[in-house]
């Protein structure tokens, strides 16, 4: 897919792991099925809607190309008219949400009816979620064109950014979605529209670690630096790019955990947000979704530490207490949507099933699968644990 120096950079070695291989995940069928099959079967009658239905008046891109404008950016009182100005972690419910909105509710119902199918073999739900993959990847007239140029504008100042990448984290569990659909042979997944929808991911896949674009979002420190690698792998392991995989693996252990993760677990990059407890929480997550890919060709990451900083498992033993108990967190509260969380964490799950530590999984399932607030549910990706735990 690219050539090593393209994507990593220079100077990292191969990744020795340590030894061991995933302690085997629960069987969740039992206890996700009346959940997933309710709200799936909600989904049914929904067609399929993707940006080149939904007007965007400000995008200099056509009607296939993404277009979102930036959280945190406002209009200046001072000067009325001119470049928005920045107030970190309050989001402005005037900019324009109309493709993310979408990108949200595909990433949402195709992994609901994906798994529904799965735990049910009801022909109705992979026909449906294959229905919304056609139309977002595959049909000419309706996909999504594969880059993200112009995601998180800022008014007056940029028509697109690097990191509104990160928007596109709602589908790594379509993707997943997508490989078990295909993996599987599901009625309505024929082999043209799997052969388009893999054909998408792998031009985005390039996209994302040639472009311009791409780069700086990797070289990024923080989330959105664990946000692009979590996608680029969830899309190599759809279309089985195992030279790609390899790579991120790699980079996983020799830039992510020591650049992200202090000695003692915490993470000091999203603790100086100005919304410590969910910027902790969301990269966490996904961390943990990229070790479960990652780990899961024979090399365990999740206790992989730099010479000087601690381990996922750390990150994730570090944020139970506060998980079990907000009110025991030292740092200070969120300045939006703090009563909103902990919901569900899939760190927890994914965590506590490679480490054997079933009191996180224990803790996981007393959280709240489906909350409804849409800034939560927003920076909550992993959503289907049953396509995680196969």
């Amino acid at each position: 897919m690219m050539d090593r120096r393209s994507l990593l950079g220079a100077g990292l070695a191969t990744l020795v792991a340590p030894a061991g291989a995933l302690v085997a995940s629960p069987d969740l069928r039992t206890e996700e099925r009346k959940r997933v099959v309710r709200m799936a079967t909600t989904y049914l009658g929904d067609p399929p809607r993707t940006i080149t239905s939904i007007a965007a008046p400000r995008s200099p891109g056509d009607t296939h190309d993404y277009y979102s404008e930036a959280d945190y950016w406002w209009p200046d009182a001072a000067a009325p008219g001119g470049p928005y100005v920045r107030r970190d972690g309050f989001s402005n419910p005037s900019k324009f949400d109309g493709h993310r909105d979408a990108l949200i509710a595909v990433g949402v119902r195709v992994p609901a009816l994906v798994a529904a199918w799965s735990m049910t073999r009801d022909k109705r739900f992979s026909r449906a979620a294959a229905a919304h993959l056609r139309a977002w990847f595959v049909n000419r007239n309706t996909r999504m064109a594969p880059n993200l140029a112009h995601a998180q504008a800022i008014i007056g100042r940029d028509t697109g950014r690097a990191i509104g990448i990160i928007d596109t984290l709602q589908i790594v569990e379509v993707a997943r979605a997508a490989k078990m659909l295909g993996d599987m042979e599901a009625p309505g997944y024929d082999a043209r529209v799997r052969s388009g929808v893999e054909a998408w991911f792998r031009e985005y896949l390039r996209w994302m670690t040639t472009s311009p674009a791409g780069i700086e979002e990797r070289d990024q420190k923080n989330n959105h630096g664990t946000c692009w690698l979590l996608q680029c792998a969830a899309f190599a392991d759809l279309i089985e790019d195992e030279a790609t995989l390899a790579v991120l693996r790699t980079r996983f252990a020799t830039v992510i955990v020591p650049d992200q993760i202090s000695v003692d677990g915490r993470q000091p990059r999203e603790l100086a947000r100005t919304k410590p407890y969910s910027y902790s929480l969301f990269n966490l997550d996904v961390l943990a979704a990229a070790c479960r890919i990652l780990s899961s060709r024979g090399a365990s990451l999740w206790t992989v530490r730099g010479a000087d900083s601690g381990s996922v498992a750390d990150a994730i033993g570090f944020m139970v207490p506060f998980i079990r108990n907000k009110a025991r967190w030292p740092y200070p509260a969120d300045v939006e949507h703090f009563d909103a969380l902990p919901v569900r964490q899939p760190s927890l799950l994914l965590g506590g099933t490679a480490l054997d530590r079933p009191d996180w999984v224990a803790l996981w399932r007393t959280l709240d699968p489906d909350p409804k607030d849409p800034e939560i549910v927003r920076n909550f990706p992993i959503r289907q644990p049953v396509l995680w735990a196969a």
